[in-house]
This record gives structure tokens, C-alpha cells and sequence, in this order.
């Protein structure tokens, strides 16, 4: 019974990543989905900007928070 709830309840696809800065490697928490640019809060580097779905992430990322 719980398989046929999973197909009628859609999950959703976006996620939050926590991503190391490439330039300075400090971590932030970014949304897969980002409307805009998001820069790193240390160095002012560009660590993910969108791209009209997913955004491109330019950092490492380290974990998927749940």
C-alpha cells in the first residue's frame, strides 16, 4: 500500500548542499535550485549561480542536508 502513495505523491527534486569555497574553503549551505548568484560570505567568490533549473555549483559539494 505505501508503493502506491509514493507514485501519487510526488517528492520533490530540489535539495540543500553544503559546498566548500574552491578559493578560500569556507562551507555554506546553498539550494540546489538558486535564483541567484550566490557568492561565498569570506572571499566574495561566485559558488553557484542559476541557470534557469538547477544552479551550476562551482564548489566542492560535501554532503546533501536533509
Amino acid at each position: 500500500m505505501e508503493l502506491v502513495w509514493r507514485k501519487l505523491i510526488p517528492q520533490p527534486r530540489s535539495k540543500f548542499y553544503e559546498v566548500e569555497c574552491p578559493e578560500c574553503g569556507s562551507t555554506m549551505s546553498i539550494f540546489s535550485h538558486a535564483a541567484t548568484i550566490i557568492r561565498c560570505e569570506v572571499c566574495g567568490k561566485i559558488m553557484a549561480e542559476p541557470t534557469g533549473g538547477k544552479a551550476k555549483i562551482y564548489g566542492k559539494i560535501i554532503r546533501t542536508l536533509e
